[in-house]
């Protein structure tokens, strides 16, 4: 879209091993939806706020670093300026494109079955656990962001960029992959959940372009994350201060998108003409 970083030359570990950490990664993440009633001797585990972050977040790090090791990770920090400057652009874009997603996908509903959306009306479970706490899950936000962007940036996207070729297929399913693991949206809203995915994946592409632009760098898009996240549980706080603080870097976002895009297409100058050949070059 932008600015791009050149791929780093193919190295790393095997697509087998890579392959299994994702699928461990995947199975512990939705565990959390039916494993606990399937066994419950483990729901004290899953019903701890410690114990369910070390089983969703704490297995798959582990199975990353034993069998992927830190490579994808070895650029976090580096080209800060252009990380932020692509990140913030990717993120408003495309949380504008999401919306516009919604909206069209919302006239559909109203047209088949407008009854449906009345479901839009249920608690978020995320938000019903925060509310004795929010300012709380609102700094717990950020260190969820970034450790989500570590696995899913990080290494299940990151592993891709380490190999070079295309980086377009890998960042669509990994986004994918990133929306789909959020089951609770499924369970909660039904048949509407569809209203709500589009937001997840356009996001997580926006990081994946923003980690590839940049050449590996996290810390933008852990805390772009954090934002995103903490933005809706400030909403039980202030519900003004979330909107302001989510749409203020949209914007914000939005803004330099369209600077970069302007930028990138505006037509190169034009050279000099020779003096006495102003005839044989017609402007």
């Amino acid at each position: 879209m932008w600015e791009t970083a050149g791929p780093p030359p193919p190295s790393g570990p095997s697509v087998g091993r890579y392959g299994l950490a994702v699928g461990i990664t995947v199975f512990v993440i939705v565990s959390q939806y039916f494993l606990p009633q399937s066994v419950p001797a483990l729901q004290p585990l899953y019903t701890s706020l410690a114990g369910d972050l070390f089983v969703v977040y704490g297995i798959p790090i582990l199975a990353f670093l034993g069998l992927v090791g830190a490579g994808p990770l070895r650029h976090w920090s580096q080209r800060m300026r252009v990380a932020t400057v692509q990140g913030l652009a990717w993120f408003g874009a495309l949380e504008v494109l999401s919306v516009l997603v919604v909206l069209v996908l919302t006239v559909v509903y109203l047209a088949v079955d407008p009854s449906a959306l009345g479901l839009l009306s249920r608690q978020n479970p995320a938000l019903t656990q925060a509310m004795g706490a929010p300012w709380f899950f609102v700094g717990l936000s950020f260190a969820i962001g970034a450790v989500e962007e570590t696995i899913f940036r990080g290494w299940l996207f990151g592993f891709w960029m380490g190999r070079g070729g295309s980086w377009l297929f890998p960042a669509v399913w990994t986004s994918v992959l990133f929306a789909g693991v959020h089951l609770y949206y499924g369970t909660t809203y039904g048949i509407v959940a569809p209203l709500i995915f589009p937001t997840l994946f356009f996001t997580g592409f926006a990081f994946a372009a923003t980690f590839r632009a940049s050449g590996g760098n996290l810390v933008v898009v852990a805390l772009l994350h954090g934002v995103f996240d903490a933005s809706a549980f400030l909403t039980l706080i202030s519900p003004d201060g979330g909107l302001a603080l989510r749409y203020g870097v949209v914007l914000v976002g939005l803004v330099i998108a369209v600077v970069l895009w302007a930028q990138h297409a505006e037509p190169p100058t034009r050279p000099p003409i020779p003096a006495g050949d102003a005839d044989r070059f017609p402007r």
